[in-house]
């Protein structure tokens, strides 16, 4: 698993947010910026973005994914 293909289906699945993914050896960071976070507690935000890695998860293929996940407000 790469950085560019956790990338890639988070943002498949969530086309309007920003994502950028960092790390390796089955440790990876997603920073994921969205409006789409807007009102929601960050354990329903991680739930939306580990909904899109949630095959790669459960196969073994990602071990670990921190997720920082904001509004495009909060980014200011």
């Amino acid at each position: 698993m790469t950085p560019e293909k956790i990338q890639q289906l988070i943002a498949s699945q969530m086309p309007d947010a920003v994502v950028e993914v960092s790390g390796s050896e089955g440790k990876f960071v997603a920073n994921v910026t969205s409006d789409a976070f807007e009102g929601l507690s960050p354990i329903k935000r991680h739930k939306l973005v580990y909904a899109c890695v949630n095959d790669q998860i459960v196969s073994g293929e990602l071990h670990a994914l921190t997720i920082v996940a904001k509004t495009s407000a909060e980014m200011d």
